[in-house]
């Protein structure tokens, strides 16, 4: 949940202003280099805020068919390797194409 909020957090601060003066003036406004990083960021903090609605989709999936072997399969490192792989999979899905 973490994860989430700190994608949604992302949207929030990095992702809305420019897309707000955007909006506001009709034309981009910033240096035209910050067009690219911006919009790799739009990709990547929604790609995570996706991703990480699946794995917390897919925990709850696992806590509910198997109760009593959750707490075996989901250990906090195995948590911690979700949630860096839906990281790097959201980066490498925005800056390296664009």
């Amino acid at each position: 949940l973490v994860s989430l909020f700190m994608s949604d957090l992302m949207v929030g601060l990095v992702v809305m202003p420019p897309a707000m003066l955007n909006q506001l003036y009709g034309r981009w406004v910033l240096q035209g280099a910050f067009c690219s990083l911006w919009y790799s960021f739009d990709v990547m903090c929604c790609s995570a805020s996706i991703l990480n609605l699946c794995v917390i989709s897919l925990d709850r999936y696992l806590l509910i068919i198997s109760p009593l072997k959750y707490k075996l399969r989901m250990t906090s490192c195995r948590a911690l390797w979700l949630i860096l792989a839906t990281w790097t999979l959201a980066a490498l899905a925005s800056f390296l194409p664009i």
